[in-house]
């Protein structure tokens, strides 16, 4: 990692996510080559990655969305991928994403969230997730039934979309943008594990965050 196997930058937008990224780092497959963007980070995210071998991209910006688009900047390959780097997620799941885009069945290929134990995803950050998504599937007709989470697509592609939102509001903005150009989505099932130990989610961890990403969420939809 990076290997000379990989088609696709992987990139995983980081705030205090040092405890996860041992493990995380370990079960990367050779197909994707991995950028760490540290997004404020104050217990040494950077220089644990860049020991892994990531590469590490500083975005002083905080915003998920100011990560990502750090990420997409910073990105070479024609492939990206997006996912947490909290080790919710087992980055093998994103070889059937992968899979669907290079091959031509979508244009972009998205995870939808599955539990793996009770506690993982909280009320109430699955309450106004399933509202988000429930209100896009009506109003605009999206195809899909979670925020992708995880997901692949082309580099230039989603670069090409121009989307503004720095901050929890993006994979809102996105889902919008795809629908809206005519994007074809393909939604895959994706195990949703507990976080790793000594890291805490910035959007469901607390009532508060989910109701701070809420927010952030109904300012981009139109």
């Amino acid at each position: 990692m990076p290997s000379d196997a990989a088609v696709c930058d992987l990139v995983l937008p980081c705030r205090d996510e040092a405890p996860a990224l041992a493990a995380l780092l370990a079960r990367v497959p050779v197909e994707f080559a991995v950028i760490v963007v540290d997004n404020g980070s104050r217990d040494g995210t950077a220089a644990v990655a860049a020991g892994l071998g990531a590469r590490v991209v500083v975005e002083p910006v905080p915003g998920y969305g100011s990560a990502v688009h750090a990420g997409m900047v910073a990105a070479t390959r024609d492939y990206v991928a997006v996912m947490d780097g909290d080790g919710s997620f087992d980055p093998a799941d994103l070889l059937p994403l992968l899979a669907d885009v290079r091959e031509g069945r979508a244009d972009i290929a998205v995870g939808r969230r599955r539990p793996t134990s009770r506690g993982v995803w909280p009320w109430h950050a699955r309450a106004g997730n399933a509202l988000i998504a429930a209100w896009l599937r009506r109003s605009i007709g999206m195809d899909a039934h979670d925020i992708a989470p995880m997901r692949v697509c082309r580099r230039q592609a989603l670069l090409d979309l121009d989307l503004k939102d720095r901050r929890f509001g993006y994979p809102v903005e996105l889902l919008q943008a795809i629908t809206r150009a005519g994007w074809r989505v393909v939604e895959h099932d994706v195990d949703y594990h507990p976080r790793a130990e000594g890291t805490r989610s910035k959007v469901s961890g607390s009532v508060v965050g989910t109701a701070r990403t809420a927010r952030d969420f109904m300012r981009v939809l139109r």
